[in-house]
């Protein structure tokens, strides 16, 4: 069984292909299909990657489903001796997605890793060195 943990919304989600998840609302310019990037760790066939903090190679994709509002959570604010009492509403909004596939395609995204460090590298100016007098 192949699973991944995504990073998603401040939140962190034990994903498996064909699940469906409520994670907050994923803003996508109107496109259903959506690309998790932030990968914590990648189990398939007692084969475990563990991200520092994350995964290079591993992608999870998606379908947004639906988008609704959660559960109200009421909040009270209150002040002693001085009569002051609120009491407030709240309702997340949330999307869900069902999780299409996780995708290791290691060797691609390694190349692009080492081609970015490298342009950093290239770019980077050298240091100017103190010298004792």
């Amino acid at each position: 069984m192949k699973y991944a943990v995504i990073k998603t919304g401040g939140k962190q989600y034990r994903v498996s292909e064909g699940d469906v998840i409520s994670v907050e609302r994923l803003v996508n310019d109107g496109k259903k299909d959506i690309v998790f990037a932030d990968v914590l760790l990648y189990h398939a066939d007692g084969d475990i990657k563990v991200g520092t903090p994350f995964v290079s190679g591993i992608m999870v994709k998606g379908t947004i489903v639906e988008e609704k509002k959660g559960e109200k959570i009421r909040v009270a604010k209150y002040k002693a001796k001085v009569r002051y009492r609120r009491a407030m509403g709240h309702r997340q909004l949330l999307s869900l997605v069902k999780i299409d596939s996780i995708l290791a395609d290691t060797k691609r995204v390694e190349k692009k890793a080492a081609r970015a460090a490298s342009e950093k590298e290239s770019s980077r100016k050298p240091r100017a060195r103190k010298v004792a007098i």
